[in-house]
């Protein structure tokens, strides 16, 4: 038989034994690996391929829909929780299913079903406005994960000296290192909190809180010194949103 391949995502063992438990009045599903956090459970879906993820909200390292945004966009994901206000969130990040704990085989049997009917199909929505969908409104977020691989690396937002674009990607420097993000920077720029980046130049986005002063070159040009030394290219539509970001404050 060609078994469905599922990953169980839950801090709390009782509710991992629970869907296994419920899994095996399904012999067409294998649950092949299981995460004790959002960390663990980005890592693992990107070793073990599943067909469907069931996911946690509330955990620890990262909750369930930051890990959302870094899965296949062919996986399914049913999410389980135990708070209920987190239900208009999950289907609008196109979840397949959201079961409340506690939760019966029955209902965990129809969310199976919906699972089936939807493997295959591929979110239509991109891992950064998931990520957006997934955040109550006027929130900005405090993290953001970079997967190379099977690594992931979650970097705090306020770690962040600045992002350089680099096509469909975007580089992160943060405390003295650096890693990659695979979005583009238009977008990146689009969900950050707009009080604490200001887009330079058309490469370079800055966190503020990093800028210790602009150095004006021989050449006429501008560049924006940071704190550690390191200095970076201002271009004129950068020059002028910087001017008018510093004249706010």
């Amino acid at each position: 038989m060609n078994q469905r391949r599922v990953l169980i995502v839950d801090d709390e063992l009782p509710a991992r034994r629970l869907l296994g438990e419920y899994l095996r009045a399904h012999p067409g599903w294998l649950v092949v690996g299981e995460a004790v956090d959002g960390l663990d459970g980005v890592r693992l879906a990107g070793e073990l391929h599943p067909d469907l993820v069931l996911l946690d909200v509330q955990m620890p390292k990262l909750d369930g829909f930051e890990v959302l945004g870094s899965l296949d966009p062919a996986i399914a994901v049913v999410f389980t929780t135990a708070y209920d206000q987190y239900a208009l969130r999950a289907f609008d990040v196109h979840a397949v299913d959201y079961l409340l704990k506690p939760f019966s085989q029955a209902r965990f049997d129809e969310a199976l079903r919906r699972a089936e009917d939807r493997l295959g199909s591929r979110r239509v929505l991109s891992a950064e406005e998931l990520a957006q969908a997934a955040r109550p409104e006027g929130s900005f977020p405090a993290r953001l994960v970079a997967r190379d691989g099977s690594t992931v690396r979650v970097v705090p937002v306020a770690d962040v000296d600045y992002f350089q674009g680099q096509d469909d990607y975007v580089e992160v420097f943060f405390s003295g290192e650096s890693c990659l993000l695979s979005q583009t920077l238009r977008s990146l720029e689009s969900s950050l909190d707009p009080s604490a980046f200001v887009r330079i130049h058309r490469s370079y986005l800055l966190n503020i809180a990093r800028l210790t002063k602009v150095e004006v070159l021989a050449s006429g040009s501008r560049v924006a010194v940071l704190a550690d030394g390191r200095a970076l290219p201002i271009s004129r539509a950068g020059e002028g949103r910087l001017r008018a970001y510093l004249e706010t404050r």
